[in-house]
């Protein structure tokens, strides 16, 4: 072939791959450990996971206290929306004093026999190494299980997304001084394994997640049914009349959307100690976790609402049991 003819080749071929469309990103792969049904906050953060196509979810894992009966309002809740082909675990159980607010609710889901979600889970990293962030939205209990049974193993997932600690802000107030938050205090012990076992760690405490679900917020919801908006206000009615509270603080949102979208909350490299009252304290030394000491609210609430509200899920199948127990 001529030369000519040949840088003519090339040249059309550059071109042609140039103007290739570029593809889009594969979704992240995700595990959600949750102990939902307590606060209203992680029904919401499951709701953001289940509406964003950035993230593929690999399973969805119960943590803390009566984790047979989370994993079964899980189970209603991904039957309800159509995406019960997402993988359910039941994480160890414990004893908790804790008033599971929305029980009425997953009690009258089917119930169903569940794996077991630290085996779930590290088997998940070794098909999956380096791939994987774990969205963990619950007391660490079934991480430091994890990390006793394959220490190794656990060091390959590629990050994980905590809610959890309390940095320079304690609960309320924006001036409240730092306290042992619920998430790590539940569970000292595994939280200090996490923080020492080398995993890349992105961190949103309380100085960054006490962001309100206020009554706008409240009405736009309520003024649209679907599967996904009407399951999130019987359960909104759940835990407020047990907690007595109207507005739900959307804590475990905020590490949602983080996993998301970065552009929600910044990081800041600290180096993390978790003392045995669960205190995260910053201290010297190397970072240890990427930690949000302050979000972006309207990017936040930018990405929440509209797939909160448009959202059109179809649940097909009978999602409530004949029988309640």
């Amino acid at each position: 072939m001529p030369t000519s003819r040949i840088l003519a080749a090339a040249l059309l071929f550059l071109l042609g791959f140039h103007n290739a469309p570029a593809q889009a990103p594969s979704p992240d792969r995700v595990i959600v450990d949750t102990d939902i049904g307590d606060d209203i906050d992680d029904a919401f953060a499951v709701s953001l996971a289940l509406t964003s196509p950035e993230i593929s979810l690999a399973g969805i894992s119960s943590s803390w206290g009566d984790t047979a009966l989370r994993a079964r309002m899980i189970d209603r809740m991904l039957c309800e929306t159509g995406r019960d082909s997402i993988a359910v675990n039941a994480g160890v159980p414990t004893r908790t004093t804790t008033t599971f607010s929305q029980a009425p609710w997953a009690r009258a889901g089917i119930a169903r026999t569940h794996g077991d979600a630290i085996a779930f889970l590290l088997d998940q990293i070794r098909t999956h190494p380096h791939q994987l962030t774990l969205l963990a939205l619950g007391p660490l209990t079934n991480l430091g299980a994890a990390i006793d049974r394959d220490p190794a193993t656990f060091r390959q997932l590629r990050r994980v997304v905590l809610m959890g600690g309390s940095v320079h802000r304690g609960y309320g107030v924006s001036n409240a001084p730092p306290e042992p938050e619920y998430n790590i205090a539940r569970d000292p012990a595994a939280a200090q394994k996490l923080f020492r076992s080398g995993v890349p760690i992105f961190m949103l405490p309380l100085d960054s997640t006490q962001l309100k679900f206020d009554e706008a917020k409240r009405s736009q919801l309520a003024s649209v049914s679907t599967p996904l908006t009407d399951s999130l206000e019987v359960l909104i009615a759940e835990w407020s009349r047990s907690s007595h509270t109207p507005t739900p603080t959307l804590f475990d949102v905020v590490a949602a959307a983080y996993a998301i979208s970065p552009e929600t909350c910044p990081m800041t490299p600290l180096h993390i100690e978790v003392d045995d009252k669960g205190m995260t304290l910053p201290t010297e030394g190397s970072p240890n976790a990427q930690v949000c000491l302050q979000p972006h609210p309207e990017a936040l609430f930018h990405l929440l609402m509209p797939r909160l509200l448009h959202q059109h899920m179809t649940g097909n199948k009978v999602c409530v049991a004949r029988s309640v127990d």
